[in-house]
């Protein structure tokens, strides 16, 4: 898929686009990793993280398609604020006590970048945390899409403490725990 080739991507589902958020399904799993590897080399995570976050929370896991091939996704669910999990560790079951929709993870190749399907995906989590009644979105950024989650109005969190920035380290260096108020 070109960077031309994307130029007509569409925002949403449902407007006749030729790009779109749909479902994710276990058959997509095989190229949800390959875009995982292309998108996050230094942030591996095994295929059963992925199963498992499918299949306990599917509402929270999309594929961005467009013209048949998935050219990135979004894994979320419900979580705590400040206590996300160190990098590729299986949830083990939804949180009882959850007061949050966690971004685990939204990534797209670098030619869907820009066409509007992260604002879309986004949207799709602000809605989704409304009607579970969650009044905030957390994540886990990477220093290279940390611009990107200041952008979008989400902030550091300031209220981890040493479990919080020992969960970070997982990750390697310079990661950032975010959170943004959930809009109706």
């Amino acid at each position: 898929m070109t960077a031309g080739e994307l130029s007509d991507i569409g925002r949403t589902e449902g407007h006749g686009a030729s790009a779109l958020w749909r479902a994710m399904t276990a058959a997509d799993l095989d190229r949800i990793l390959a875009i995982a590897d292309i998108v996050h080399p230094d942030y591996p995570e095994e295929r059963g993280v992925f199963e498992e976050r499918l299949a306990l929370y599917p509402a929270g896991c999309r594929v961005a398609e467009c013209r048949g091939e998935a050219i990135g996704y979004g894994v979320m669910h419900p979580g705590r604020l400040g206590v996300p999990l160190p990098l590729d560790t299986p949830l083990g079951g939804l949180s009882a006590d959850a007061d949050c929709l966690y971004l685990h993870d939204i990534a797209l190749l670098p030619e869907a970048r820009g066409t509007g399907l992260g604002a879309a995906v986004l949207g799709y989590a602000h809605g989704l945390a409304a009607r579970e009644g969650w009044r905030w979105l957390a994540l886990t950024s990477t220093p290279r899409a940390r611009s990107y989650w200041d952008r979008v109005g989400f902030t550091p969190y300031a209220d981890g403490g040493p479990a919080l920035a020992a969960k970070l380290a997982s990750y390697g260096g310079g990661m950032s725990y975010m959170t943004a108020p959930v809009r109706a």
